[in-house]
C-alpha cells in the first residue's frame, strides 16, 4: 500500500467513497442523526485540494482505497503558517481493510504535519465511530466530550431574560476570553486556546449578531446563526453556572429564532451541563455525543532558567 498526496485526478474516487458512506447510513437512525452525519462530512470541505487543506490518499494496486484530510485551525489560516491542524475527514473504501488503511493514513498525516512544523492535531468523532481505534493507536487522547442537542420546534419557558443583556460588540472580545477561561477546565483551555491571541483567531467574527450579559464583568454570551437549505439554525452559548442565568439565556436564545420553521441545534461541552439541562427543558434532545481528541506532535519545552550557584561563606 502506498500513501501519497491527493491530486485532482483522485477527486472522482473520493466522491465515490463519500456517496458510499452516505448510503450506508442506517435507515433506522432518526432523521436528525442522518442529517448531522451528512453535514459533518460535507463534500464542500474537499475543495480546493491545495493550499487550504492537506489531503493524502492510500493507494493499493493502482486504486485509491482511503483518504484523510486536515486543515489549519482556524480553517481560514494559511497552511504554511498553521501550527495547529484539525482533521476533517478520514474514510476507507468498502472493499479495503480499515484496520490496515486507516492507521496508516493517520500516521502519515501526523508525520507530514510534524515536518511542516505543526505542534498539535485535533479531531472530533462520534463516540462509537468505527475509525476511532485508528486515532487511538496513533496516540490521540480524549480531552473533552461534546453533546449535540437538537429540537424540531424549541419553545421558551419564559420571557424573563437575563439582567445586563445587551448586543455584543468587538470590544467585548477580551471579556469573552476571560469568560471562556472561567467556564473551561484549565486542561482544555491550555490545549485549545492558551493565549488570547489564539482564542481570538479561532473565534474571529463571533461578535457579529451576538449578545452578552454584562454585569460589570461578562457572565454570559449567546449567538444565533440562521441555517440554509438542510442546515438547521444554530445556537451558541457560554455562561457561568449561576442560576437562573442558564435558563434565562436559553429562553432568550430561543426567542432569537423568531418564527423560523427550521429546526435548531447547539453543540455544548460536558462541562456546559447547566446549559444542556436548560435546553433539554425547552424541547431539545441529545442528538449524539462526540469525542474531542488531540495528539501532541511537539512538546513546547520552556527555556531553562539559569540557577544561581551557591557561594561559599567564610568567617
Amino acid at each position: 500500500m502506498r500513501i501519497r498526496a491527493a491530486g485532482l485526478l483522485d477527486l472522482a474516487r473520493i466522491e465515490e467513497m463519500h456517496r458510499s458512506s452516505d448510503i450506508k447510513l442506517s435507515e433506522a437512525a432518526p432523521p436528525a442523526a442522518r442529517l448531522w452525519s451528512l453535514l459533518s462530512s460535507t463534500l464542500s470541505a474537499l475543495l480546493p485540494l491545495s493550499q487550504e487543506t492537506l489531503m493524502y490518499v492510500a493507494e493499493e494496486n493502482g486504486k485509491v482505497v482511503g483518504f484523510i484530510q486536515a486543515s489549519g485551525q482556524p480553517m481560514s489560516l494559511d497552511l504554511r503558517r498553521a501550527r495547529i491542524l484539525q482533521v476533517l475527514n478520514l474514510q476507507v473504501a468498502d472493499e479495503a481493510d480499515p484496520d490496515e488503511v486507516a492507521p496508516a493514513l493517520v500516521q502519515h498525516l501526523c508525520n507530514q504535519a510534524l515536518e511542516r512544523g505543526a505542534i498539535r492535531l485535533f479531531v472530533r468523532l462520534p463516540d462509537r465511530d468505527a475509525l476511532l481505534p485508528a486515532f487511538r493507536l496513533q496516540g490521540f487522547r480524549q480531552y473533552a466530550t461534546e453533546q449535540v442537542v437538537y429540537a424540531e420546534r424549541p419553545r421558551p419557558r419564559s420571557d424573563q431574560y437575563p439582567d445586563g443583556l445587551r448586543p455584543g460588540k468587538r470590544s467585548d472580545d477580551r471579556h469573552l476570553y476571560q469568560l471562556y477561561r472561567k467556564v473551561t477546565p484549565q486542561g482544555v483551555s491550555q490545549l485549545e486556546a492558551p493565549t488570547y491571541r489564539e482564542w481570538k483567531a479561532i473565534h474571529a467574527g463571533e461578535s457579529t449578531g451576538s449578545y452578552v450579559v454584562d454585569r460589570i464583568e461578562v457572565v454570559g454570551w449567546v449567538r444565533m446563526q440562521r441555517g440554509g437549505g438542510a442546515r438547521p439554525d444554530t445556537l451558541q452559548f457560554m455562561a457561568l453556572p449561576e442560576n437562573p442565568l442558564p435558563a434565562e439565556l436559553a429562553d432568550f436564545g430561543i426567542s432569537l429564532l423568531g418564527d423560523s420553521e427550521a429546526p435548531a441545534w447547539s453543540s455544548l461541552r460536558h462541562y456546559d451541563s447547566h446549559m444542556i439541562d436548560a435546553l433539554r427543558g425547552r424541547g431539545f434532545t441529545v442528538l449524539l455525543t462526540q469525542l474531542l481528541l488531540v495528539k501532541e506532535l511537539a512538546v513546547r519545552v520552556p527555556k531553562p532558567v539559569r540557577e544561581k550557584g551557591l557561594v561559599p561563606s567564610f568567617g
